[in-house]
């Protein structure tokens, strides 16, 4: 089965990981169960100095697995390799009803563009057919494409569940 991916894109500090946050209890509540892919441009460290699984990377392993009773993480050293491909990294995780991506904004998946006209920044929708709605705190006019209200979890949750044809186990959200 090939996983449904879902993207939230839009320029940094426009609230995306505000909205996945929020999404997240509103899919959930439903039935749905997401996992999410979070792109960044900074190097991240997932494990800390000091710990063994630091030591193990920092010698020179190239995959560390961590794991306890609650949960596990599998840290990857690319070690000078170029950055998988979204394919190949959602093709790594296990199965679920939908992905949501965070970030990725090239990639070739359908995505709601969360955009703040009050930050003057252009809309990326304009020149990205790959975005399929909007949700904005003000009104947008002119857009060939949805332009949901940032703030209705309820409104945004029902636009991916039916444009990615997921099948909830309850119509009702967070807030119901």
């Amino acid at each position: 089965m090939e996983q449904k991916v879902f993207g939230l894109v839009g320029w940094s500090g426009s609230g995306k990981t505000t909205l996945v946050t929020r999404l997240l209890p509103e899919l959930t509540n439903r039935g749905l169960s997401v996992s999410t892919v979070k792109h960044t441009h900074h190097d991240i460290e997932v494990d800390k100095p000091g710990k063994d699984s630091f030591r193990h990377r920092k010698s020179g392993a190239v995959e560390v697995l961590i794991t306890s009773p609650v949960r596990w993480a599998l840290v990857h050293e690319l070690r000078e390799a170029p950055e998988p491909e979204m394919t190949e990294l959602i093709g790594r995780m296990g199965p679920v009803d939908i992905i949501l991506v965070e970030g990725f904004k090239s990639h070739p998946y359908p995505k709601l563009e969360i955009h703040r006209p009050s930050t003057g920044k252009a809309l990326l929708a304009d020149n990205d057919e790959t975005v399929v709605a909007v949700a904005s705190d003000e009104k947008i006019e002119g857009l060939d494409i949805p332009v949901l209200e940032l703030s209705d979890m309820g409104q945004i949750a029902k636009f991916i569940i039916e444009h990615c044809q997921l099948n909830p186990v309850s119509e009702n959200g967070a807030d119901d």
